[in-house]
């Protein structure tokens, strides 16, 4: 089965999207009872990387992972084995995610837990808030400047952290300017799914000292952490080799403990 492309991910998404405003006001009502969010990765940071992992049963680069991952269990397990915050993926379609996904972690584990989606929508947003997210995920690629600015602002209302990703340079100064809570560099580009780390570590470096960065895909082993920490990554996003694992507490110990080292941006 050919991958499905970024444009028809995104389009999949609209259409849930448009499907949801008519839930909008009983979404408000759910968000504003949630019990408040957890802090997501926020200053200070420790002395070593920190790692958010990642919880995932299918990609369109990947194909399968593990198709009968109980979030529940391996969320656990990413706790006990030291991550400091649990990634959940939510769309079905394409990685066969869900918010039940997202409401079941985060009852289960006493970590911040990031919606990772194409969040393109407010009502995305107070569906994360509902679930209790303590963060979403913003992508610079997919979204013209005023959505962006928007859906940042919208999160913030409703108390969440704003991760903002980006692929390369030329998209950072557009992810600071909405002071997110953090910056994720994305190794793998969106368009062809290919993973460039040495392209990511440029950009890593290039991350005020001041704004944490987290690294994200093409982690696979503790070689991967060490090289993205020496860019002055504070902490790594990590899927797929998580994910797969039927030991995911030794998997994610392995990768623990990596020293953080100073960015050579002001």
């Amino acid at each position: 089965m050919p991958r499905a492309t970024l444009e028809e991910i995104l389009q999949v998404t609209r259409t849930r999207v448009a499907a949801l405003q008519g839930c909008a006001a009983d979404l408000a009502r759910r968000a504003a009872a949630a019990p408040p969010p957890r802090p997501f990765l926020g200053l200070p940071l420790a002395p070593t990387v920190g790692i958010v992992a990642e919880i995932k049963r299918r990609s369109p680069s990947q194909g399968a992972i593990r198709s009968d991952l109980d979030p529940v269990a391996h969320a656990r397990a990413y706790a006990r084995g030291g991550a400091v915050a649990v990634s959940v993926l939510t769309d079905e379609a394409h990685f066969g995610g869900s918010l039940d996904d997202l409401s079941q972690v985060a009852a289960a584990v006493p970590l911040p837990v990031l919606r990772k989606d194409f969040i393109l929508d407010e009502t995305q947003i107070l569906e994360a808030r509902a679930a209790g997210a303590s963060a979403v995920l913003l992508i610079v690629r997919v979204l013209a400047p005023d959505r962006l600015s928007a859906l940042a602002s919208a999160a913030r209302t409703h108390g969440l952290g704003i991760l903002v990703e980006v692929h390369t340079a030329g998209e950072l100064d557009r992810a600071l300017a909405l002071q997110p809570t953090a910056v994720g560099v994305n190794a793998r580009d969106l368009t062809t799914f290919t993973v460039d780390l040495r392209g990511a570590e440029d950009v890593v470096a290039r991350v005020p000292r001041d704004v944490p960065v987290i690294a994200e895909s093409g982690i696979e082993g503790r070689g991967d952490v060490e090289r993205m920490a020496a860019a002055g990554a504070d902490f790594v996003l990590v899927g797929t080799s998580l994910a797969r694992r039927n030991d995911p507490e030794t998997a994610v110990r392995a990768l623990a403990g990596v020293q953080r080292h100073p960015r050579r941006s002001s």
